[in-house]
């Protein structure tokens, strides 16, 4: 579901609900080889990248929120929104072959406008492959 605030007048070429590209990392092991590679911090998001050094076409994302969020409806909708924003700036911006996992910041990944957490990402991917 996109949040109402996503809901922006865009250019008509956005991509896919469900990207062939973006797979989503649920293990244990691969959140913590994401936290061993590159970071960078944000206003509304923390970015983790590793290069997976393989030759794979797809792209891993990974969500987190720790309690300092919030309580479980603040978390689930901050993963929300970085869910959508990962769909929108990953597609475009993200390096096949990496994964990146994105977490959460405590009052601001809910309050920021989603045009930011969009510019955010999106400094932070350029940021971390350099």
């Amino acid at each position: 579901m996109t949040p109402p605030e996503a809901l922006v007048e865009d250019t008509g070429n956005t991509p896919p609900a469900v990207s062939v590209c973006l797979e989503v990392l649920k293990k244990r092991p691969d959140f913590l080889a994401a936290a061993k590679g590159r970071r960078q911090a944000m206003k509304g998001l923390v970015l983790q990248m590793r290069d997976r050094r393989d030759d794979s076409d797809t792209i891993r994302v990974g969500f987190t929120c720790s309690k300092k969020v919030g309580n479980a409806v603040t978390r689930n909708r901050a993963k929300r929104r970085l869910r959508e924003v990962a769909r929108k700036v990953l597609t475009e911006n993200g390096k096949s072959g990496h994964d990146y996992v994105l977490i959460g910041r405590a009052g601001a990944t809910v309050d920021r406008d989603f045009q930011g957490l969009c510019e955010d990402l999106r400094r932070a991917l350029a940021s971390v492959h350099r």
